[in-house]
């Protein structure tokens, strides 16, 4: 997925009780939109458009366009700002946009939302350019008022000075008089040499804008909230994906103190409560007689066979070069594999929640909103009113994962936005009400990653790796969603990212794929199609390598004429890791993987071990990221440590299986994530670039699955167990063949 730069056409500044404030126009827009966005500290709230407000305090409000999830984008956001404005770091703040499609839209996406690791990528021009026309504005306005020239005067860490005079003063000095001058050119504009850069690539006295909130207590989540009259609703749905309410008996339910009402709604049964314990109480004396005429009867393997059986045949190609038929026809020898990939739960910390006022005649909702336009439109769609009738204010989530990316899905079935509409719908108007997602709801009931299988052929010819196939099955979850244009032709284009381009060079390549119906609701996870991608590749790779008889390293290393920052990544994790060829030490191996996503390349060395019942202990990862400018190290060294983390809970555990329809897991004890005591050791190494940020927040997984599957096939792992999850090598049994 790239980045494509949208740049500003011209910049508006209104003043408003002695703020200066720093509004947008963004290609086609007609007027300045207004917002609700809160103001800074010390000045009255303000109703413009605006991403950076500077108020009579001198405290710097930064209106971020991306959700915080906990990826640290708040942090971002306000470093680009107060990189160009020369701002005080104690004195930034940052809040959440409105929703304004024309003026928050994510330039990368063109709607308002957070995801595919584009935040500071997209916003990193535009933030910073935000930043210097503040910073050009509060030195008009010292100078206009010290009679002096604009060029004598400096900025420096918040403070303005003249230093013939002697004058110094701060931001909000100036704010009032400064939103009262004529914006200065966008084009006149110069940003900062890197250089001179004070906060970008910084990390001494950088804290994270969010920390000390999530660490008091203050920080609000969409489950503290608490309006008066607020009911909280629970909901239960179908068993099977595809289910609907055929009767309910609502007696017992209703006897659970709390409970005020059950009512049938769109997406399920809703219990009504004035306080959570009781809605959940309620739910479960509630019982429902379900309708599964048109529901999801399989288990997990009869899906499986369906994909294998489809996988005999082409799909529809996404991307080829060469000969692939004659260069396999003329192959020494012919390696086949097939690596699979089940269906996945987000599992975010905080689970499905959000508050929904609506009166009858308009609609305000408060909850960790990641795709704003999206949600947006949704509810005027369900509520059937115009835009200015429904108000979205975004407010912190605990961890999404994708999970938090509502697409809409009618064919799929309804997610948080549905189920909120219809809970307030259900008890009428002049009620709040708080949906809460339990997390068995989200495990049961949740949207996956797509269950997906990979059939990949290599073609060796006088000891090289010379061609190269790969047949890509499974559900596809854009397909009848608000980003059904990604499927062209049939090709849904995040089915094979990571696998359509790949960082190798062979005399032959083809990757197709079929998109497979299913009814399980299925979504973005973290790293998309890489969560699969990166592991068939790397470990077919490796296998083709091993084959041949040469190095990890080095064999990825000859086939990467045409990558050269991928293997800039690769030679950089391979002196950090001190890299002596794959071997066996002591019992324990080093596995290898390298990918590319969101623009960025990254590689690691996973060391492992076989640890107690057969699972794989990881030791160590080593992780070189080639992520662009790094606009703060130390918020990139936690999304890769993090990433790691996640990705090696999926590698190993992560698994939703189906028996006759029902899905297996309920919870962490049988949807078992990494325990901290199996969390390794992480070297993170930046590789330093001049090149424009690129993702960051999901790179950390794409690759670790790989390395740990690599090391255990030089442990002895036959290479046909290390489909996913790792810690199972009789899950989902493949076959290796060779033709000479």
């Amino acid at each position: 997925m790239s980045i494509s730069q949208v740049p500003l056409s011209r910049r508006r500044f209104i003043v408003g009780a002695g703020a200066l404030v720093i509004g947008a126009y963004l290609p086609s827009t007609g007027a300045l939109a207004r917002s609700n966005a809160p103001a800074a500290s010390g000045a009255a709230a303000f109703d413009a458009n605006a991403f950076v407000q500077i108020g009579a305090d001198g405290v710097v409000t930064v209106i971020s366009k991306h959700t915080e999830v906990g990826q640290g984008v708040y942090t971002g956001m306000a470093t680009l700002v107060a990189e160009e404005l020369d701002a005080d770091w104690a004195q930034v703040r940052v809040v959440a946009a409105p929703v304004d499609t024309h003026i928050y839209k994510n330039l990368a996406f063109g709607f308002q939302g957070t995801g595919g690791s584009s935040s500071v990528a997209n916003a990193y021009e535009q933030m910073r350019r935000m930043g210097a026309m503040a910073r050009a504005l509060l030195v008009q306005a010292a100078a206009q008022s010290w009679k002096t020239s604009a060029q004598e005067i400096t900025v420096q860490a918040g403070r303005i000075r003249h230093a013939a005079s002697g004058r110094e003063a701060g931001f909000g000095e100036f704010a009032a008089l400064a939103a009262t001058l004529p914006p200065p050119d966008p084009a006149s504009l110069t940003l900062k040499d890197p250089a001179n850069f004070t906060l970008i690539g910084k990390t001494r006295g950088l804290h994270r804008v969010d920390s000390l909130a999530k660490t008091n207590g203050s920080a609000q989540f969409s489950q503290d909230i608490h309006e008066p009259d607020m009911l909280t609703v629970t909901i239960k749905k179908p068993p099977r994906f595809g289910g609907k309410v055929a009767a309910f008996d609502a007696e017992r339910a209703l006897a659970v103190p709390g409970v005020v009402a059950v009512k049938q709604i769109a997406t399920g049964v809703a219990v009504y409560a004035k306080n959570t314990w009781a809605a959940i109480q309620g739910r479960e004396r509630l019982k429902v007689t379900w309708d599964d005429a048109q529901a999801e009867r399989r288990n997990t393997e009869e899906i499986y066979a369906e994909f294998r059986q489809v996988a005999q045949k082409t799909g529809v190609v996404a991307k080829s070069h060469g000969k692939p038929d004659e260069v396999f026809d003329k192959a020494d020898k012919v390696i086949e594999a097939e690596y699979t990939f089940p269906y996945v739960a987000h599992a975010p910390m905080e689970p499905l929640d959000g508050y929904l006022f609506w009166d009858g005649e308009s609609v305000k909702a408060r909850y960790g909103c990641q795709i704003q336009t999206l949600d947006h439109k949704q509810l005027c769609d369900l509520f059937e009113l115009p835009p200015d009738k429904v108000q979205i204010e975004t407010i912190l989530a605990g961890g999404s994962f994708g999970r938090r990316i509502d697409l809409g899905n009618p064919t799929l079935g309804p997610d948080l936005a549905a189920d909120m509409a219809a809970a307030a719908k259900g008890i009428g108007p002049g009620h709040g009400v708080k949906v809460v997602w339990t997390r068995e709801d989200d495990i049961r009931n949740g949207w996956y990653r797509p269950m997906i299988l990979h059939r990949l052929r290599g073609a060796i010819r006088g000891g090289k790796v010379v061609g190269w196939t790969d047949t890509v099955v499974g559900h596809s979850w854009t397909r009848h969603s608000a980003m059904d244009a990604l499927v062209v032709n049939g090709l849904d284009q995040m089915m094979v990212e990571g696998a359509s381009e790949v960082s190798y060079t062979f005399e032959a390549f083809r990757c197709d794929a079929h998109i497979v119906p299913g009814k399980v609701p299925t979504t973005s996870l973290r790293s998309v199609a890489s969560t699969h991608t990166g592991h068939a590749v790397e470990s077919f790779i490796d296998q083709l390598l091993q084959e041949t008889g040469q190095d990890p390293v080095e064999g990825r290393l000859a086939l990467m004429g045409d990558a050269p920052r991928a293997a800039g990544a690769l030679r950089a994790v391979a002196k950090a890791a001190d890299w002596q060829g794959a071997k066996v030490v002591d019992g324990r191996a080093r596995g290898v993987g390298v990918a590319k996503a969101f623009d960025t390349y990254v590689a690691q060395v996973a060391e492992v071990s076989i640890g107690e019942g057969g699972i794989p202990k990881v030791h160590k990862v080593w992780c070189a990221v080639d992520c662009g400018v790094a606009v703060n190290p130390d918020v990139i060294r936690a999304q890769i440590e993090g990433g790691i983390g996640y990705g090696l809970s999926m590698a190993l555990y992560g698994n939703i299986t189906l028996k006759d329809g029902v899905v297996e897991q309920s919870n962490f004890n049988n949807f078992r994530p990494l325990r901290i005591d199996e969390m390794p050791e992480i070297e993170v190494i930046i590789v330093p670039s001049s090149e424009k940020p690129t993702g960051v927040g999901e790179l950390g997984v794409p690759t670790i699955a790989p390395a740990v599957g690599n090391a255990l096939a030089l442990l002895g792992r036959p290479r046909t167990s290390l489909s996913l999850p790792l810690h199972n090598p009789t899950a989902n049994p493949a076959s290796d063949k060779e033709r000479t």
